[in-house]
């Protein structure tokens, strides 16, 4: 069920709130575009500056609006475990066809306390999991024995994976599995992500270029690697522009210039700098996106 090109979706704002009618809008443009399912609430989404009931109302949302055409990832997680657990539960009564849990940030807990978090949840809900592992905002790093150990209870069913090391696919095919779902969390290396055994790409980028990051996904799942590397030449330029400061800042800005959505992002996070805006402007017409 999970594979190929999953946009984390932006959470659209208009004078400060949420922008349900944009973001219903957008579940439509993503299923015309070939999306092959929807990550609405992590990072990308605001999770962190969201209220409990609007991260829940945007999910819902989107879960409605998408209407069983393309999966929905509910965005899940939390530091403090039983808020996770109301996320979750609430995800599963609005029926996303599975949630994303990012490993408890700022806590700092070792790898029995991230193996109790995850079994916590995972005995929750019955919803399928997948861990998102990004040590490089969350201060903790999953390894693959930890996720190895995981990866036997039934709906612990794979892992976005934002290390940037793409030996971790490897080592985490040999303690979880070949049939553990690995996802990047990295549009740069998706492609050679999916060389070492990776099935597709929960995607920044993907806000701006779906179709794009779709054709790309195909083309790797099915084998014609030469066809991707031709789609990821037209986008490294973007990827590199979006991530020159937060990649979501990046992704609306672009977006607005795509006349999808405004660019409008929450304190502390700011609109991008001229400078910035030129640099996604150009990696918008290398990909062909912008005239």
């Amino acid at each position: 069920m999970f594979k190929g090109s999953m946009p984390a979706l932006v959470t659209p704002f208009k004078d400060g709130a949420v922008d349900f009618e944009t973001l219903k809008r957008l579940v439509d443009w993503h299923v015309e575009q070939g999306s092959h399912g929807l990550v609405p609430v992590g990072t990308t989404g605001e999770s962190p500056t969201l209220s409990h009931e609007e991260h829940e109302a945007v999910v819902e949302t989107v879960v409605r609006q998408a209407d069983g055409r393309i999966p929905v990832i509910a965005g899940a997680g939390s530091n403090n475990t039983t808020e996770a657990m109301r996320f979750l539960m609430h995800a599963e009564r609005v029926g996303a066809s599975g949630a994303l849990v990012v490993t408890p940030y700022y806590n700092k807990p070792t790898q029995a306390g991230l193996y109790a978090h995850f079994k916590m949840l995972h005995d929750s809900c019955t919803l399928p999991i997948i861990i998102y592992n990004i040590p490089g905002r969350s201060a903790v790093d999953m390894t693959p024995v930890t996720m190895g150990e995981l990866a036997k209870l039934p709906r612990i069913v794979g892992v976005k994976d934002a290390t940037g090391d793409l030996a971790r696919v490897c080592a985490q095919r040999i303690t979880c599995g070949p049939d553990f779902v690995q996802i990047s969390g990295e549009d740069a290396t998706a492609h050679g992500f999916n060389a070492q055994g990776g099935v597709g790409c929960i995607s920044v980028t993907a806000n701006a270029a779906p179709r794009l990051c779709a054709q790309l996904q195909e083309a790797c799942l099915a084998g014609n690697y030469g066809r991707a590397l031709e789609i990821q030449d037209r986008l490294m330029p973007l990827h590199h522009a979006i991530f020159t400061e937060p990649g979501l800042c990046g992704a609306k800005y672009a977006m607005a210039r795509l006349g999808l959505c405004a660019e409008d992002v929450r304190p502390p996070l700011l609109p991008l700098t001229d400078e910035t805006r030129a640099k996604v402007d150009l990696g918008l017409r290398h990909a062909g996106l912008l005239n």
